[in-house]
Order: structure tokens, then sequence, then C-alpha cells
């Protein structure tokens, strides 16, 4: 948001004097709006750095509250913040780096409908989250909508930055899912919580991310686009390794807005999975009560054959082709040992399936029969 004068403030002046950027791109930046995922460790510097340099509308995504664990690396907040809306915090701490822009916020925690409903108001996304499930979220919903996705990671001394999705009405563009097709199981990989980081770290990313936000606004110089930029903070190391588009990749992006709505990621990431599994007396009480669906995932052939239930055979390898014909509130899937019937479940759950129950047999038809 830049003043009603063609003055440009005093305070743009040492990055107007650079030739690249000048009064134009100041203008370009003042009319520019970005969406920040997450005021954490990332979000931090990166809001900061935004603010100062004329960004004119910021909006701020994050429903948690600061706490004194934030403290070694948001420094955005002070000990007299905590148990405050970190969004709340922000907004008024950025209100004083700059009070000629305009700063949104939405104390809410991030799920598909929110992102369909805030991404199309802004020019870039950046992405300040810290775990798997909104990542592959926040990308999918980016390449529905066509915005550039500014990502960015950290994991104890080590972090990564990359431009995904741009241009954004291009299918040839890098996504999240071109290095990361699919999630890993919960657990696989620590987080910052459960695997520490170096304070400075997210200062030195979420630093970064501001600057490809920034050249991505301006057009000044070169994005880290079909790059993934890493840096190891402990040996001052530092690699880019160059990208390719995967068109069998793209496939595993939900094809249109109803169905990204009904795609399940905290499922898809392994999050909550226990939650999908029952046993042999809930299986039981499930039958009785009718109204479900069961689905067989064996294989042809395989022992004992199921006689005294109604049920559909859908063998697992061939499952994703099948999924849309699945219907029913309820679904309940069953394997031989319960293995395959919770990857079934995981499919189901991280497909366009408007199925509201979905459900495991844990220990699978042998335990059920014992």
């Amino acid at each position: 948001m830049m003043p009603k004068s063609n003055t440009i403030p005093e305070r743009y002046h040492r990055q107007v004097l650079l030739k690249e950027l000048g009064e134009s791109g100041q203008y370009l930046l003042g009319a520019a709006s970005v969406l920040m995922l997450g005021a954490g460790g990332l979000g931090c510097p990166a809001l900061q750095y935004l603010a100062a340099a004329g960004v004119g509308t910021i909006g701020i995504v994050d429903f948690d509250r600061v706490s004194m664990s934030n403290l070694h690396r948001q420094v955005l907040y002070g000990t007299e913040d905590i148990g405050q809306l970190k969004v709340l915090v922000a907004e008024k701490k950025l209100k004083a780096i700059n009070p000629e822009i305009s700063i949104q916020t939405y104390p809410v925690k991030l799920d598909n409908r929110t992102c369909l409903e805030l991404f199309g108001q802004y020019d870039i996304i950046i992405d300040g989250t810290d775990n798997f499930a909104t990542r592959y979220m926040v990308n999918d919903a980016c390449v529905l909508m066509q915005k550039p996705l500014v990502y960015g990671a950290v994991s104890r001394f080590e972090g990564q930055v990359a431009v995904f999705n741009y241009p954004a009405n291009d299918n040839s563009s890098v996504n999240y899912r071109d290095i990361f097709p699919h999630p890993p199981v919960e657990g696989e990989v620590l987080n910052c919580a459960e695997a520490g980081v170096l304070g400075v770290l997210p200062g030195i990313i979420g630093s970064m991310q501001a600057n490809e936000a920034i050249k991505l606004i301006t057009g000044m110089g070169e994005v880290l686009k079909d790059q993934l930029y890493t840096y190891h903070a402990l040996y001052n190391q530092h690699m880019t390794v160059h990208l390719s588009a995967v068109e069998d990749n793209r496939k595993l992006i939900p094809k249109d807005h109803e169905q990204f709505l009904h795609t399940n990621y905290e499922w898809l990431c392994g999050i909550g999975t226990n939650d999908m599994e029952i046993d042999a007396r809930q299986f039981n009480e499930l039958m009785q009560a009718g109204k479900i669906t069961i689905i067989d995932v064996r294989e042809e052939g395989e022992v004992p054959e199921i006689n005294t239930i109604e049920h559909v055979k859908m063998p697992l390898s061939g499952l994703k082709e099948q999924l849309e014909k699945i219907e029913g509130d309820t679904v309940l899937f069953i394997c031989q040992s319960g293995k395959r019937s919770l990857q079934a479940a995981k499919l189901l759950a991280a497909s366009n399936t408007k199925t509201k129950h979905i459900y495991s047999l844990r220990g699978g038809i042998l335990n059920w029969h014992s």
C-alpha cells in the first residue's frame, strides 16, 4: 500500500537506490499481497522483512499462542507476549515497524476449506508451517489455484528454500510433490519440537523466503524456480539442486476443488491412523448396526474365504482405480493381517471420498476368526 502521493517515503530510500528495484519496484511492492502461513520460526523473520520492505498487504494465518519455548527463535515476540495469540502480537509489532501497510490476521487452524477461501485473495503464498500434512495440503491448493509458493523448512542445523508452482499457470512448473511425491509416515521424520533447531537457522531461512517473495513481486534477479536450496549452518555448507516436473506426480494432486476439499491430509500422512483401526468386537458391533460397506482387499485366491458376511472384493493392487466406486457413509477394509487394510483405509481417506467413517480391521481376518 503506497501513499497517494507520488513521493517515495524516506523509509524505502536505501532500497529504491538499487537500480534493479527502483521506484517502479517499490510501487510493485506496495501493490502486492502476501499470505504468510505460520507466524513461528520462519514466519517471524519473513514477516518483519516483508513489512519493512513495504509489501502493501500481508496476511498471517496462525492459531497458536506465544510460549516460552518459542522465544529462542521466534524473535518477533518477547517474554511479555507469552500466552497471547501470535497473529495479534505480530500485527501490533509489524504495524510498529511499518504503519503504512495493511495487516490481515487469521487466528485459525489452516484446513482445506480455509486454503480455498484465503489463497485467492493473495498474490504469493509463503509456507512457514512445520508439519507434512499441512505442507502437502498447501502445495496442492497452490497448484489448484495457480499461486506461486515460497517453501521453507528447518530441522536441527539444516534449512531448505524453494519457489514452487512458478509460473503458476505452467504445468511444467515444479511443485513440492516433485521432490517428495508421497508423505512420510507419522514419526518417520522428526519435526523441530522433536529434533530441535538452532535458533538462528529459521532466521536465515525465513529471511531467504522473504527475499524470494520480494524478487517474485518486483521481477528482479532470479528466483529459486525449479531449484531446492539447502543450507547447513553447522558447517557453512550450501547446495542447490535443480529439479524437474514429473507428470505422474502431478496426478497425485486433487483434480479440482471438490476433490481437494475431501482429501484428508492428516490421514494421508499417517496422523491419526490408530483411530482408523478397530478390533474384532467393534467390527461385530458395526455389522450388527448395519449400513456398513465391507471391502476385502486381499488378492484373489487368498484363504480363508469369507462366506458369513456381505462384502465386496477390491484387491489392494488395483484399489486406486476403484476408489471412486466406493460408496457409503461407513466403510470397513479387511485383509489377512490388517496391514493392507490400513493402507487401503489411508488411500480412501486421501482421495475425493465423501465417506464419513473409514476403518480397518486390526489384526485382519486371522484375528477375527481366532
